[in-house]
């Protein structure tokens, strides 16, 4: 047995099968390297991130409730004008009626 492993491993099919075994544990080892280096250089930068979107997310949240409240002032803003709006048509029928009374009032006196 020891014969037939020690000519295996002599000839060239026992040197491809060594190679390709090494070269795989090699490629193993750095994937598992550069896979944990990544993940202690990245994670911290995630986490940021993470937490400046939540920020962002709470900022939009805010905005959106300003935006609401703002909407709200402007209907009451709009309800003004309109109020408004309607004392000053009546006003000016009060005026037109004030100043035909004058013209009718100066036109006698001719």
């Amino acid at each position: 047995m020891t014969q037939m492993l020690t000519l295996a491993a002599q000839s060239v099919t026992g040197a491809v099968i060594t190679i390709i075994g090494l070269l795989l544990v090699a490629g193993i080892i750095g994937y598992v390297t550069a896979w944990l280096y990544a993940k202690s250089v990245y994670t911290p930068v995630i986490k940021g991130l993470q937490k400046e979107k939540e920020d962002l997310t709470e900022q939009v949240a805010n905005l959106n409730r300003q935006v609401e409240v703002m909407k709200g002032e402007i209907i009451k803003l709009n309800r003004t004008i309109e109020t408004q709006e309607e004392k000053i048509t009546s006003l000016k029928k009060v005026i037109d009626e004030k100043e035909n009374t004058i013209k009718n009032m100066t036109n006698p006196v001719k």
